[in-house]
């Protein structure tokens, strides 16, 4: 377990800075922590304090904190990233080991650490870390549950559910059945007690993450930034909406599903390169990311089921397959079912589920392997895997061609060595074939996704696909965005992404910045001119372009309307008054050819429409690049 941990530090560690701000959106955030208390608080996307994030700041504050101590770079944020992601493996190892040995941990430790997307996420700047580290704890806090039946357990595993609530909303409630119905199962104490307890955990629950949503929600909402993503400046209804039914594709009777505010609709069904149904987990652009364990995980998960068929209620070698099976059961249904805003690395909450449910039934199956069924139900999730695995890798034909190969024979082999009765000598060679063949294509696609920087919104691991893409109302034609495909959303509100930058790419910015090489210079400097005399050294429709101004200037910036440009923040008339009182220098406004600025920007309603038509209106442009910026200190002048 030394050797896994140390190796799974080395390899997350290893060139770390090399995706630079990865996801500049949430770096912004970081950067406006690093700066400012309230803005660590609330999540702000800048330290003027005009607008959050469209997330709970949890998954925000150990960056922040690490660029507070460590100044802002991109490795001093991405190293609590990394920290957090060989915690989990090492939570996953201490957890499973408690019920099936050290053999069940490394096993599940070794799957988590190698599965690709946890691999890209685990050095990502995204919110999803911080809240598999909390559902893996929670996990560690049911088991020991389990063990005794303490009061206290269930009330520290409440609370860490709580507080992965504040890491990433509603999508920690995906572990939250398979918490509840294993104890009400298997827990010690009689029924009536176990009902007492889990409400004692109910309650912890709300306080973990209630004591932020109250401070929020009773703050003047004149001293706060505005709830990004939200259309009435509301943590609730961000929650339950956007964040919430929206995510799920519910709530909408049209075909279509509600964007964020002002941001119109996007067609509900296929996003993002993959089609809602029980096979989304293995298709196109989601199979490399988390499918390759899948088939062992669910068939090993049913055969340690019948193999504790006839314990007591209370076994914990059950108990824990009911626990780790039931979290990837929901979970990979929900993510296979749903018809809303799906992205391929939300797959990274299901990893540690089915890397803990392979570890428990390998073990289990081994140890039992005399007995022919048990033989056959080995034999058959080695060779379920061989096969999914030979299928995902064919998707990459240029990318280590052999290994297919290599991959079917050595699979076709441990399948067979596996229904050899009491072959004591080749049980060694047998195992290590078996593990081998399973782990060899997601540790390949780790690896190719540990030596790729990564930009953008939408992360993807390991090599492109052939023909794997996303829908075209991303960027326009000839854009090419993540696995080859027309470019799709970024985020979570459709803005472009840039998944897989080329290693070694020096540009970190995303691939549609706001400003170009030649212009860069000059609008930095402009934008540093004085900028620590202003709230706000610039504003700029939308944070994709006021996140890179900000993360490059060192100087906060505005991101009018939110991530999308749709965010009813500020008013024309709170930006009026802003300019009145001399709190921001320039405005950015938009290049004539700039067509992906966020779909608030489609509404001429907005506010952010409105704010750039009255600057457009009373002060004169000056062209940088092909970006006019206008002087907001400058006297009016009347429009032509």
């Amino acid at each position: 377990m030394a050797l896994l941990l140390i190796g799974t530090a080395v390899a997350y560690l290893w060139n770390l800075g090399r995706d630079g701000w990865a996801n500049s959106f949430y770096a912004a955030a970081v950067q406006a922590g690093a700066h400012s208390w309230k803005a660590f608080f609330f999540g702000s996307s800048d330290w003027g304090n005009s607008i959050t994030v469209d997330k709970t700041p949890a998954s925000l504050w150990p960056m922040e904190i690490s660029a507070r101590l460590f100044g802002m770079h991109p490795w001093s944020m991405m190293l609590p990233q990394v920290l957090l992601g060989v915690a989990s493996v090492a939570l996953l190892w201490a957890t499973l080991r408690r019920t099936h040995g050290s053999a069940a941990g490394v096993l599940g430790g070794l799957a988590l650490a190698v599965t690709p997307v946890a691999a890209m996420m685990f050095r990502f700047n995204n919110p999803d870390t911080l809240l598999v580290f909390l559902m893996v704890a929670a996990v560690w806090a049911m088991t020991r549950a389990l063990e005794d039946g303490r009061w206290r357990w269930l009330v520290l595993c409440g609370v860490l559910v709580g507080f992965g609530f504040l890491a990433k909303q509603l999508q920690v409630l995906l572990v939250l059945p398979a918490l509840a119905v294993t104890y009400l199962i298997a827990g010690p104490p009689r029924l009536g007690a176990r009902l007492l307890q889990l409400c004692a955990a109910g309650v912890a629950m709300i306080v973990g993450a209630g004591w932020w949503v109250l401070v929020a929600q009773l703050w003047p909402t004149s001293s706060r930034p505005y709830f990004g993503g939200s259309e009435h400046n509301s943590i609730i209804e961000l929650t339950l909406g956007y964040n919430g039914l929206g995510r799920l594709g519910i709530g909408s009777d049209s075909g279509t599903m509600p964007g964020p505010p002002g941001g119109g609709h996007m067609p509900k069904g296929g996003f993002f390169g993959s089609e809602a149904g029980i096979t989304r987990m293995f298709q196109e652009t989601v199979g490399g990311q988390i499918g390759w364990l899948i088939p062992a995980a669910v068939v090993l998960l049913v055969a340690g089921i019948l193999l504790r068929g006839k314990a007591s209620r209370t076994d914990p070698q059950r108990a824990a397959l009911i626990l780790w099976g039931g979290w990837m059961l929901v979970t990979g249904l929900v993510f296979s079912f749903m018809q809303g805003l799906f992205h391929q690395y939300y797959t990274v909450a299901l990893a540690p589920a089915v890397a803990g449910t392979a570890g428990l039934g390998a073990v289990m199956v081994w140890r039992e392997r005399d007995r022919l069924w048990v033989r056959f139900a080995a034999a058959l999730a080695v060779a379920l895997t061989v096969a999914a695995a030979v299928m995902l890798l064919s998707r990459t034909p240029d990318f280590v061609p052999w290994l297919r190969w290599v991959v079917l024979v050595v699979g076709i082999a441990a399948t067979l060595a596996l229904l050899i009765p009491r072959q004591r000598a080749l049980a060694p060679v047998t195992a290590v074939a078996a593990v081998l063949a399973v782990v060899a294509g997601p540790f390949a696609y780790s690896v190719d996704t540990l030596a790729t920087a990564h930009t953008g919104g939408i992360p993807l691991a390991g090599p492109k696909t052939a023909s794997g893409g996303f829908p075209s109302f991303g960027p326009p034609s000839g854009q090419n965005g993540p696995q080859g495909g027309q470019g799709g959303p970024a985020n979570d509100q459709g803005a472009p992404a840039d998944a897989n930058t080329p290693a070694g790419q020096k540009d970190q910015r995303h691939h549609r910045s706001p400003f170009d090489d030649t212009s860069a210079p000059a609008l930095i400097a402009k934008l540093r001119d004085g900028c620590a005399n202003y709230t706000w050294a610039g504003a700029s429709a939308g944070s994709m372009s006021a996140s890179d101004l900000q993360l490059d200037s060192g100087c906060s910036v505005m991101p009018i309307g939110g991530f999308g440009g749709g965010d009813p923040s500020p008013t024309l008339r709170q930006f009026q008054d802003y300019v009145a009182h001399g709190r921001i220098h320039y405005f950015i406004g938009r290049s004539k050819d700039d067509d992906m600025r966020g779909p608030g920007f489609g509404d001429e309603t907005s506010a952010a429409s409105e704010i750039t038509k009255w600057v457009e209106q009373h002060y004169a442009a000056t062209t940088i690049g092909d970006l006019p910026v206008y002087d907001l200190t400058a006297p009016e002048h009347a429009a032509g």
